[in-house]
């Protein structure tokens, strides 16, 4: 029987149970600890560009947290990416505030900068101004900094930009996550490093990090005994986790490198496939890759090479399904153009972690190239 093959697993890079250890020996298990603040200031060394991180329990928790800091309440609006996952925008509704949906554009599949000040000029004209703006860089590859931070300087809108599943990607050398007032990063166990579960939200002002600690240690107020003047949550990460992290953070150059690797793998073995389409990283632009992900030309197409794979143990999933387009969402206003709902017709997420074989890769790509043969039959 075939070896299962995922779209994305954990790669372990065999120094996660020393600084484990580490933990156990000191017997802090416990959301505090050297481990914590250690992975916290070892981010903040690969990000650089005066970045201070903290170290929560998801990405999904760094995006309410970098909401709360931005004093985002019921009512307000954001600004969000439709073509991303629904963590993303979750945590506006956990403010009751209302999220408002950007399309992409088709260059990078990331928030559309025409659409994006089209939403602004439309909200204003009805006498609201959003409060937030938040960008992803969907499959690692960033969004169109310059474009949208223009916009946001231009109507003074901050941006959150979600780089779950960008870390190691940069444009013009700055990386990803540093890329506004806010970033997030996600360690989920299918990111490029994992602590199994875990995020982080990263800022350029410490007091903000100050501040966004008290709202995730459950806001307790400074006194002896426990008092709290706000809500907090329960959002730190635990100092185990973050072993694991360190020891994940100490291979992060060779992951990214896997996978780029993986990307030229696919675009050179299925260059004779003129039906697919890759997403190419505009100029100055450096993406982990993330996820290698193929454009078809139809829904139907993309079905039978993700149903040929499926059948051959293979995991592939389409690209993401817009935010407008989601149950929970629909009823919210959406500025779009079709780029969102092409690319999730159409397109189509690829194996891609970085531990996959060559022999897992040749798998891969010949299941594609049988599929597509037998659709031009």
């Amino acid at each position: 029987m075939k070896n299962k093959i995922w779209l994305s697993s954990p790669h372990m890079s065999g120094t996660e149970q020393n600084f484990i250890q580490e933990v156990f020996d000191t017997n802090w298990i416990a959301p505090v600890g050297d481990q914590l603040m250690n992975f916290e200031t070892d981010l903040e060394n690969f990000l650089g560009n005066q970045s201070h991180v903290l170290a929560v329990n998801s990405g999904t928790a760094a995006i309410h947290l970098a909401l709360k800091l931005l004093g985002i309440s019921k009512g307000d609006e954001v600004l969000c990416q439709s073509f991303t996952f629904c963590a993303s925008a979750n945590p506006i509704l956990y403010e009751g505030a209302i999220p408002i949906f950007i399309d992409s554009e088709d260059l990078t599949w990331n928030l559309s900068p025409y659409l994006l000040e089209k939403a602004i000029k439309n909200r204003l004209k009805n006498g609201i101004k959003p409060k937030a703006i938040i960008a992803v860089d969907s499959y690692g590859m960033p969004f169109k900094v310059s474009a949208v931070r223009a916009i946001a300087n231009k109507y003074e809108i901050p941006i959150i930009e979600d780089a779950a599943g960008a870390l190691g990607s940069k444009v013009a050398d700055i990386p990803c996550g540093t890329l506004a007032e806010f970033g997030v990063i996600s360690f989920n166990g299918n990111k490029i490093i994992t602590t199994s579960s875990g995020g982080a939200l990263i800022s350029t002002s410490k007091n903000m990090k100050a501040k966004a600690l008290f709202f995730a240690t459950q806001a307790r107020d400074v006194a002896s005994h426990y008092q709290h003047s706000e809500i907090g949550y329960n959002y730190r990460m635990s100092n185990v986790l973050a072993g694991i992290g360190r020891g994940q953070l100490t291979v992060i150059d060779e992951r990214v490198q896997a996978r780029r690797a993986i990307f030229e793998f696919y675009k050179k073995e299925l260059q004779g496939c003129n039906e697919l389409k890759f997403l190419e990283e505009p100029k100055g632009y450096y993406s982990n890759r993330w996820l290698s992900c193929i454009q078809t030309p139809s829904f139907e197409v993309r079905e039978k090479i993700r149903i040929a794979l499926d059948l051959e143990g293979i995991e592939a999933r389409p690209l993401w399904k817009p935010l407008h387009l989601q149950p929970i969402f629909q009823d919210y206003l959406a500025f779009t153009n079709g780029v969102a709902e092409e690319l999730f017709a159409n397109g189509l997420c690829l194996p891609s972690g970085s531990n996959l074989t060559e022999f897992d890769l040749f798998r891969i790509t010949n299941c594609i190239k049988k599929a597509l043969k037998k659709e031009q039959l």
